[in-house]
């Protein structure tokens, strides 16, 4: 008799129903789901044209222990920017489906002691095949090491380059803040202001840095910085300073979106145009950018995409596949309204790129 998914009581064909209908053992039809050369072309063929018939689907748990993995691969975090992370989960869901992985998440707490200890816990108790780690954990000291000793596959998203872990997607943020200051020194702006990140996040002092170094390049000091924490609480209050400075500042680059948001709340407070008299820039490209009034000029970062190619390379790690070298995505410059040129000056270049 014929068994198919209709046929079954509604029930969901299995690895019996398959058995059945192609005529072999369901030895056989296992051999077959672990790719064993031990089938025959023909008794193989039979098997495949089963499967397909009844649209079956090996369960996670009989993969795992045909191939002894998991076929899970987790996420380690401290990500308070509830957009970007969606962005990133979604671009490392697309990927591990694809492979036949599953995917679990999990945020760690920076600010407590035991952070590497909290992080292979983690790994131990979900028995993952594999680990993507995302700033701000990535740049924890000891971290890849501690993982390389657990024999955990990892890979990370960072900033900088980091010694240990299997492979490192690289976020060039420095130089996407220079195209920043150039682009703001580009408009005729002199009186520039920056609110940067936590400064014990290389996310952050990378930020600052390539924006620092573009303005100095550039023959221009940076008029004022106070460093925030990456919250719109510590956007406000570093606009609260930086728009009470006389003169004003004619531009203010916020380390990234949320903050920058900050800074336009206390200037629509304090009925201070943008983008003139005051021009703001933010950093990640994220919704956030798009919805305020004005829209963000900011720096797009391809989140999705780099953590496709994370989970890409995390799965060819645990499957002993090669490293294909792929060069990552860059960062963007996005121009929206909440730039223009200063007041008595013109626009005397094109738009830099971010590298």
């Amino acid at each position: 008799m014929n068994s198919n998914a209709s046929s079954n009581n509604g029930h969901e064909p299995t690895i019996s129903d398959v058995a059945d209908r192609a005529g072999v053992s369901i030895r056989t039809v296992s051999r077959v789901l672990n790719n064993s050369p031990r089938v025959s072309d023909d008794t193989r063929e039979r098997i495949e044209q089963a499967i397909s018939a009844l649209n079956f689907r090996p369960s996670l748990r009989a993969r795992a222990l045909a191939k002894g993995r998991s076929f899970l691969i987790g996420i380690v975090h401290n990500d308070r920017n509830a957009l970007v992370l969606d962005t990133v989960q979604r671009g490392v869901g697309r990927e591990a489906t694809r492979r036949g992985y599953e995917v679990i998440c999990h945020s760690t707490p920076l600010e407590e002691e035991g952070a590497i200890e909290d992080v292979l816990a983690f790994a131990r108790r979900s028995r993952i095949d594999g680990l993507i780690v995302l700033p701000p954990v990535s740049g924890i000291i000891g971290l890849p090491q501690a993982l390389q000793a657990e024999q955990v596959a990892a890979v990370a998203l960072s900033a900088v380059p980091i010694d240990g872990y299997g492979s490192v997607i690289l976020s060039r943020e420095a130089d996407a803040a220079g195209a920043v200051a150039d682009y703001l020194v580009a408009l005729g702006h002199r009186r520039i202001a920056m609110v940067t990140g936590p400064q014990s996040m290389i996310s952050a002092i990378e930020r600052r840095r390539g924006f620092i170094e573009a303005l100095d390049r550039n023959g221009v000091a940076l008029l004022h910085q106070i460093e925030g924490d990456y919250s719109l609480a510590s956007g406000v209050a570093a606009a609260e300073q930086l728009l009470s400075l006389s003169p004003l500042p004619t531009a203010i680059f916020a380390a990234n979106d949320i903050m920058a948001a900050g800074v336009l709340k206390v200037a629509s407070e304090r009925r201070i145009a943008v983008p003139s008299p005051l021009s703001v820039v933010g950093f990640d490209g994220s919704l956030v950018a798009e919805l305020l009034t004005p829209a963000l000029t900011t720096v797009a970062r391809p989140f999705g995409e780099m953590a496709e190619i994370a989970t890409h390379q995390l799965i060819d790690l645990v499957e002993g596949l090669p490293l294909p070298q792929v060069a990552p995505p860059p960062l963007r410059l996005v121009i929206a309204q909440s730039t223009t040129a200063a007041l008595g000056r013109r626009f005397i270049s094109a738009e830099p790129e971010a590298h």
